[in-house]
């Protein structure tokens, strides 16, 4: 049926301008409240029962109780309820208003209470939702209350026993919405059909509140990424759930992980000749494709996905990480050249999708079914509301490309019978269902739950070649293995740990052999069954590792692509005895971000701003026998690079990803005892020169067994101390091959900054080549700093520094 438009209102709506109108009622807004809350760790079950004397610490929002208590040295974290409290002004009530609280996430279960009343409940920690203020408020000062738990509760996604910290508290922003009460719901925005000459735009308008007899209209305003209004739409209200048809944006500019074009569509709704809502929402135009048992391709060109993972934490803050945290974590994603993340395993802060929408990142979006098998009828429902929720909030960015329903789904069944693979197999179906009916034009997939492999789009088993089995020289085979068996193999999570300033003269070799050091006649070697048990856990062996995954991935023309387990250490509670006790250390860069080696190893395969690498900067005290030639390593993207040695040049090479390792890009250097500097000098297409400069100083002598641990401190610019522990022999050389925990403690002066799971942040951790650090921040209390450090060996060492 055609709608009739009074010309008189077609011709005021095409001449007003939409950014600048202002509307005939309240204007909708967005008022950030994450300033000045109240937090109390009381877990009264009703706001009444909190007692009047007790005290609220001021926080601002985003806030976790689990900052430090998931990192310290005492096993288990805080999992229970808490409050928050904070007075919300509204200066006027207007009735045609509604006032909403829009949380961006809070963990796990919510309860907002609002002057006193129960406003709304939420359950599902990493999604957001709205509770309606409107019945409960008054003029004047508003009293919201908010309980947060993060308790174990069997019925509710993901499970505790899932490989990472469930962090309670109100993780992400809070806003104050105001919007009419006749307005526009959630836009869900899709583009039906793409391509390089021509593309369409469909946009579902639900209308919320009564309209009445009245007159309404839609007005859609497409504008290109440069901000030119490219087509406009009117059309009359039909019903409360309407939809918007461009049939024609010709000759699209495409969003690709090249140039990230992002377009902005107004929709607008009228009454009569006034404005009465508007929202807006950005358009990505792309279409993708996974080949049968074959690549992927994206707007009609093969795209090999070079992806990682990021879990949502950071250290010191845990998952209450800032707009600019996030958004520097995915800066730096990108700067290593991925073009593909795996969000890990919860749907995460809108900050990441907006960075992956304007950086060129594909996403793959993971519903929190993580281990714990199949529950009941709560855990059944909960799981698809959370689904619906995922797909509901995140379907309009363009950046994402698969919702997961799964990772290690069947295993440690939290329920008796839950890991019954037919019965988990149906319910499964019923989540592939709601996936493809909301949402026909993304792929669905699951990770290492076999029995299910054919029930959704894509599917990855779990490849850990050299880490928790084999050797990463088998990775060749492996993924010949599994290619055809599944007709779209992704393959997500692969890699291993290392602890940062860890190396070794011989690490692990492709074929999961030890060697002996130089040092002995007789080269004797050894199998190791599991690295990750039994490995030394050096930046040498990881490197050694994702360069031959990479040297193997980049050069497969039917591969679709992989992901790098994990981008950024993170917390777990399932790792105590690991070298930073409850990280998995399994990240390219630490929990700071600070990057490891491992990290220039991607660049050097990924990234397009050339630079050159030599590892490694956080070895630069090396041992060896006179005369013995060390195999030297340059990651870099020049096409080729000159090394010279103390000044003498060890000649040019061409980079070849054929060789090994470093695509060729290595030299023995026979080093002198004392000082060594290592100059690399790379040039690329284009002649443009890179540098990096290594410093190294080398001995002859084998250091012996630790006798000792001395320590050592030195200022930082922040103004803090670094203390640093040497485990030395009765010589007094460095015991390179040293790699015991130690504990450190600050006794007097100031504090430890421990508890953030850092190489210099934690006081308890392993030694890297006989050192060990941890940042200490000074006090006013005295004049002096006294440390001291210890482990089961060597009963105290102090050290006593004038600030």
């Amino acid at each position: 049926m055609i709608h009739k438009i009074p010309v008189a209102l077609i011709s005021f709506l095409l001449v007003i301008s939409c950014s600048e109108v202002e509307m005939g009622h309240e204007k909708r807004s967005k008022t950030l409240l994450n300033k000045n809350w109240g937090y109390t760790e009381v877990p009264y079950d009703e706001p009444s029962k909190i007692p009047d004397d007790t005290e609220w610490e001021t926080v601002d929002l985003p806030h976790t109780w689990n900052d430090e208590d998931t990192v310290d040295n005492l096993p288990g974290y805080r999992r229970s309820a808490s409050w928050y409290r904070k007075d919300v002004p509204i200066d006027g009530i207007h009735t045609n208003q509604r006032y909403i609280l829009y949380f961006e996430g809070a963990n796990i279960t919510t309860t907002v209470y609002i002057n006193g009343m129960n406003a709304g409940e939420h359950i599902g920690g990493y999604l957001g939702f709205e509770v309606d203020m409107t019945p409960f408020v008054k003029k004047g000062t508003n009293e919201v209350m908010v309980r947060v738990d993060n308790g174990y509760y069997k019925d509710i996604i993901p499970s505790q026993k899932s490989d990472f910290f469930i962090y309670g508290g109100i993780t992400r922003d809070v806003w104050l919405l105001q919007k009419p009460k006749l307005a526009l719901g959630k836009v869900k925005v899709t583009t039906p059909t793409v391509s390089h000459s021509n593309a369409s735009l469909k946009i579902d308008v639900p209308i919320e509140g009564t309209r009445g007899n009245t007159d309404l209209f839609l007005k859609t305003i497409l504008r290109d990424p440069e901000g030119k209004e490219v087509v406009s739409r009117i059309q009359k209200v039909v019903n409360d759930n309407d939809s918007m048809v461009i049939p024609q944006v010709r000759n699209p500019k495409l969003w690709d992980i090249d140039s990230p074009h992002l377009y902005e569509v107004a929709i607008q709704l009228w009454e009569n000749e006034t404005l009465i809502d508007e929202v807006n929402e950005r358009v990505g135009f792309r279409w993708f494709e996974f080949k049968e048992n074959g690549p992927f391709y994206l707007n009609g060109k093969r795209v090999l996905l070079r992806g990682t993972h990021r879990h949502e934490e950071h250290a010191g803050v845990g998952a209450a990480m800032s707009n600019q945290q996030h958004r520097k974590d995915m800066e730096l994603i990108k700067e290593m050249g991925a073009n593909f993340v795996r969000l890990a395993h919860y749907p995460q802060d809108p900050e990441v999708y907006r960075a992956c929408d304007e950086l060129g990142l594909l996403v793959w979006d993971e519903l929190p079914w993580c281990r714990g098998g199949l529950g009941g009828e709560v855990w059944q429902k909960n799981t698809k509301n959370m689904l619906k929720e995922m797909i509901g909030q995140n379907g309009n960015h363009p950046s994402v490309i698969i919702w997961s329903l799964g990772n290690e789904m069947y295993w440690l069944p939290d329920f008796e019978g839950g890991d019954d693979t037919a019965k988990m197999n149906i319910f499964l179906k019923e989540l592939n269902t709601i996936a493809h009916t909301m949402d026909p034009t993304r792929k669905t997939a699951i990770r290492k739950y076999y029995e299910g492999a054919q029930l959704v789009d894509v599917f990855s088993p779990s490849i850990w070649s050299g880490w928790y089995s084999g050797s990463y020289k088998s990775y060749r085979k492996a993924l010949d293995t599994y290619k055809p068996q599944y007709k779209h193999f992704l393959h997500a999570e692969y890699g291993g740990s290392s602890h940062v300033g860890r190396h070794s003269e011989n690490p692990i070799t492709g074929e999961g052999m030890i060697s002996s050091d130089g040092w002995e006649e007789a080269i004797v070697q050894t199998n190791v069954a599991n690295i990750a048990q039994i490995g030394d856990w050096s930046e040498n062996y990881i490197v050694d590792l994702f360069d031959w995954h990479l040297r193997i991935t980049e050069t497969d023309s039917t591969f679709v692509g992989n992901a790098q387990w994990a981008f950024k250490d993170f917390g777990t509670p399932l790792r105590p005895e690991n070298d930073i006790p409850y990280i998995n250390q399994k990240g390219l860069v630490d929990r700071n971000g600070n990057p490891k080696d491992a990290f220039y190893v991607f660049k050097s395969y990924w990234a397009k701003a050339p630079f050159v690498h030599i590892e490694s900067h956080t070895w630069t005290e090396r041992q060896g026998p006179e005369g013995l030639a060390r195999n030297i390593s340059v990651f870099g993207n020049c096409n080729e690079v000159t090394l010279t040695h103390n000044g003498k040049s060890l000649g040019t090479k061409k980079r070849n990803m054929a060789l090994f390792p470093a695509s060729g890009l290595n030299w023995d250097v026979t080093f002198v005892s004392g000082d060594n500097i290592l100059v690399a000098e790379g040039k690329d297409r284009n002649g443009n020169s890179v540098k990096d400069v290594l410093e190294i100083t080398y001995r002859h002598i084998k250091n012996g067994p630790a006798k000792k641990l001395i320590l050592s401190s030195k200022r930082l610019p922040n103004g803090n101390f670094l203390l640093t522990a040497t485990a030395v022999d009765d010589k007094g050389l460095r015991c390179l091959d040293y790699e015991e925990k130690v504990y450190f403690q600050c006794l007097e002066g100031g504090t430890t900054l421990k508890n953030q799971g850092t190489p210099t942040g934690s006081e308890i951790i392993a030694m890297s080549n006989g050192k060990a650090s941890i940042e200490v921040v000074p006090d006013q209390t005295t004049k002096n700093l006294k440390f001291m450090v210890l482990n089961q060996n060597f009963k105290g060492t102090y050290l006593t520094v004038e600030k």
